[in-house]
């Protein structure tokens, strides 16, 4: 994962955008109507996130239809994953740990 992937995370805007692919393909101009931009700031969202590896983008005619990455967006879930795993481990051992502690003062 590169830098531009965290830019483009980054946005809140884009976040959504990328919910709201997960559930279907759409065009910008149904983009927008969940956005209160342009469709100029649509596209040049649009185009980070194209740019990052997060969506994809595939001409329809004039217009072009932009469709979630899983690929990239499960090696981001992946990379989380292995995070909150770490997290969830070291919590666990000092729960563990504080128990044990208490039951030896009793």
């Amino acid at each position: 994962m590169g830098a531009s992937v965290w830019k483009a995370l980054s946005d809140d805007s884009r976040r959504h955008m990328l919910l709201l692919l997960k559930d279907k393909n759409m065009f910008p101009s149904e983009l927008a109507e969940h956005f209160d931009m342009t469709l100029a700031g649509v596209s040049t969202h649009l185009r980070i996130l194209r740019d990052a590896d997060l969506v994809k983008e595939r001409r329809e005619g004039q217009r072009r239809l932009y469709s979630l990455n899983t690929e990239a967006t499960l090696e981001i879930k992946n990379f989380y994953d292995q995070m909150w795993s770490n997290n969830l481990n070291s919590l666990k051992e000092f729960v563990e740990n504080k128990k044990r502690k208490q039951g030896k003062r009793k």
